[in-house]
């Protein structure tokens, strides 16, 4: 059955509807994790390893306890379940047990009057460390059978092949090969974990928490707790930015286990420097590549080995690896592949999700080979990607056929054909001298136009959107009308984490334009409902945004039985439709108001959603329909850069990306724009530094995050080419804008200085150093 959705009403699919927290968060009242607080509360605090790998002998509280204000120490051996969790794979411990792995490994907690004694209690914990030589090279922790195993199992968390054609067979005309570094980036969310762990009368445990998988917290939580589900209750407190990073558990056993143990409320809250010890960052990689294909630019084969390294602990590794496997060739038609994905231990800061996940890291490797390869056969870098551009119909590395909207060959002839910003310092200015502001070194003062070059580069990224390899990727909603003060109004209840990206706004969107009803209210997000799966993989307008549109359609349905019985009507359902908060029918106009049709009655439905199936890729071709659906984005960077500095301003970025269906146009170029910003960091300045397993930079002083002098005016265009598998044809918009970017600017920083630029971030060093040698 068809039904026409009102478009009488607004704030529905389509419009810029205002977001409830937006006025809230620019004021500075709104109500983040870290501003949580209750009458009694006690505060934690966390004793951290600074070695990266060393033997635990043994761990003394007794210092620690006998400090006034003290409540509570505990280690491991205070742990009632089970004493590892973890998202893919329960490797982690709750608190190191006989060895830790990492530096910043948590080793005791504790829960004292307020956060200072917390924090002097862990400084009089004595631990006695054997302390051990630390595996930090991943290529060797893949690949040298000698070398050390971080974990008894051996070093490689996962290898995952992929095979098509056969590429010793291949013959091509133009071979180029490039070995590529990703440094590892950090989320440099601005609300630092922390959460409040509440001991309830049952037994049970109230915590709330700023996360990104309510569920999936609640399920290792109830583990380590050796409690039942039902009595870990979470609830979503306010997110200040997420990224991935709060895909894991960082405080959440901790704060839970010191609130049962004391029988007080608990609270954490990490600062700067213990968040980045707290959480997950993106993989560094290696990635080695050659690209062969014919005198006029048409590959015929990939081959490449990706090396990623996870750090101490598996966290989402292994669907790291996966992606990075299969969009390892890029959107690139090619007969004959042959990658080798790795994701490895090592006793570096553990890696997991973020934005891009496994594929930016490819991203940059192919996109650099596609530059390489334009300039061997002489061929513009933009006309070399349109000739092996994949379209629908295509198939992947995988052999998984796009069956959608692809669109590649337009949205690189858009971002070509956009005119070029105005000329720079090293064009003609008149006698008007250049702005400091838009010089490389800004008011540093460093030039005034004197040994600066523009340059321009182009970028594209293949994204998969959703959860892959046979994972059942869920959401659920539960959606009410009633009346409320004489006028219709609609609950949405769903468990999805709103972490900044506007979701709790779509979801008003998505029952006003299904109910007809403009008095929309989103409940908090907790674990009353079922799961909506995790605010990550660009998923969620997808994917709970398909749930409370199936909820509010079942609602609806119901609306127009109570109707057809109210009125005693026998007319063809699809003749109905809610508009206004009235039931209309399109052949005799309003037949009556909700009003008067519930009378008195509340319509409440629960639905699950959930996308098509999707099967785990051979363990030895990594052949198979892996993905739900595709997304892609393209990029022009326009760079100026002092060549004798090394000193780099991005002038303008430029972008065209296909979301299929725009659901809120303001959030959706948001969207765009923020995952632009993140992938010109990768580009030139964001990495935490490490050395021999030791982080050297945690502070937003010394990690370099871009600012609005960083960042450029930003031209887009975004195309419609609906999906038919996706509700309302929509594809995710979140990642996609930060593959491509990266490999865009970078591109354009080689085509100012001439340098080939294989290592991101790009440091001044790269481009006034000497030359590396050929070969």
């Amino acid at each position: 059955m068809t039904t026409r959705l009102s478009d009488a009403v607004r704030g529905g699919v389509g419009d810029s509807a205002a977001r409830p927290d937006g006025t809230l968060k620019v004021t500075g009242e709104f109500a983040y994790s870290s501003d949580l607080w209750t009458e009694g509360m006690l505060w934690g605090a966390t004793l951290r390893s600074p070695h990266p790998s060393a033997v635990i002998r043994s761990v003394d509280l007794t210092e620690a306890l006998r400090l006034p204000g003290v409540h509570a120490a505990l280690t491991y051996e205070d742990v009632p379940g089970r004493r590892f969790y973890g998202l893919d794979r329960a490797d982690q411990p709750v608190l190191a047990i006989d060895r830790v792995r990492y530096q910043g490994e948590a080793v005791a907690i504790v829960a004292a009057d307020h956060p200072e004694i917390a924090r002097r209690a862990c400084d009089r914990i004595a631990v006695d460390y054997d302390v051990r030589e630390p595996v930090t090279d991943a290529r060797r922790a893949a690949l040298d059978p000698s070398c050390p195993n971080v974990h008894p199992g051996g070093n490689i968390v996962r290898h995952q092949p992929v095979r098509a054609g056969a590429v010793a067979q291949a013959r091509a005309d133009v071979i180029v090969t490039g070995e590529y570094h990703v440094g590892m980036q950090d989320q440099a969310f601005l609300g630092p974990e922390s959460g409040l762990a509440v001991p309830a009368g049952d037994g049970g445990v109230d915590l709330y928490i700023a996360t990104q998988w309510l569920h999936v917290d609640q399920e290792q939580i109830a583990a380590c707790l050796g409690l039942p589900h039902d009595l870990v209750r979470l609830a979503l407190a306010g997110v200040g930015g997420a990224f991935g990073a709060r895909e894991d558990l960082s405080m959440q056993i901790h704060a839970c286990l010191l609130a049962m143990r004391t029988g007080r409320p608990v609270k954490f809250v990490y600062g700067r420097e213990e968040s980045f010890f707290g959480h997950v960052h993106r993989h560094p990689a290696t990635l080695r590549y050659e690209h062969g294909a014919t005198a006029d630019g048409r590959l015929v084969y990939v081959k490449a080995e990706i090396i990623l390294d996870g750090g101490a602990y598996a966290s989402s590794t292994p669907a790291v690896v996966g992606n990075a496997a299969s969009l390892g060739a890029g959107p690139y038609v090619v007969p004959n592949v042959e990658i080798d994905a790795y994701g490895v231990y090592t006793n570096n800061p553990p890696c997991g999700a973020m934005r891009g996940f496994g594929a930016v890291q490819a991203c940059f490797a192919y996109e650099s080979q596609m530059d390489r390869l334009a300039l061997a056969c002489g061929l513009d870098p933009v006309e070399l990607r349109i000739r092996n551009a994949i379209g629908e119909g295509s198939e992947i590395a995988t052999g998984q056929v796009v069956d959608s909207p692809a669109p590649l060959t337009e949205l690189l002839e858009r971002v070509r054909a956009f005119p070029p910003p105005p000329p720079g310092p090293s064009g003609a200015r008149g006698d008007e001298p250049p702005s400091l502001l838009d010089l490389p070194g800004g008011v540093g003062n460093t030039t005034h136009g004197e040994g600066v070059v523009r340059g321009v580069g182009y970028g594209i990224g293949i994204k998969n959107i959703c959860y892959s390899e046979g994972f059942d990727d869920l959401s659920t909603a539960r959606v009410r009308l009633q009346i409320a003060g004489g006028e219709p109004a609609v609950l949405v209840h769903t468990a999805a984490a709103e972490v900044g990206q506007g979701l709790v706004t779509l979801q008003a969107q998505i029952a006003r334009t299904e109910l007809g009803v403009d008095r929309v209210t989103v409940a908090p997000a907790d674990t009353r409902v079922g799961s909506a799966g995790s605010s990550s993989a660009s998923r969620q307008s997808y994917m709970t945004g398909g749930a409370v549109r199936a909820a509010c359609v079942a609602v609806r349905e119901r609306v127009f039985e109570l109707a057809r019985r109210t009125l005693a009507r026998g007319g063809p359902p699809d003749d109905l439709v809610l508009a206004g908060g009235k039931v209309v029918s399109e052949s005799e106009g309003v037949l009556a108001t909700l009003a008067e049709v519930l009378a008195g009655e509340a319509v409440e439905e629960t639905r699950e959603f959930h996308h098509r199936p999707t099967r785990p890729m051979d363990p030895l071709t990594g052949q198979g329909d892996s993905h739900t659906q595709f997304a892609f984005c393209v990029h022009r960077a326009v760079v100026d850069v002092d060549v004798e500095l090394g000193l780099v301003k991005v002038v303008e970025l430029a972008a065209v990306q296909d979301v299929g269906k725009i659901l809120n146009p303001v959030a959706l170029r948001g969207q765009i724009h923020g995952g632009t910003a993140q992938g010109l960091g990768l580009a030139l300045m964001e990495e935490i530094q490490v050395e021999g397993g030791v982080l050297r930079n945690p502070s937003f002083t010394d990690y370099l995050i871009p600012t609005i002098l960083d960042m450029p005016p930003m031209r887009t265009q975004i195309l419609e080419n609906p999906d038919p598998h996706a509700p309302y044809g929509l594809r995710g918009a979140g990642e996609p804008p930060t593959l491509s970017s990266t490999p865009a600017i970078v591109a354009a920083v080689r085509d100012a200085t001439g340098r080939p630029l294989t290592r991101i971030p790009v440091r001044p060093e790269d481009i006034t150093g000497p030359f590396p040698a050929a070969g």
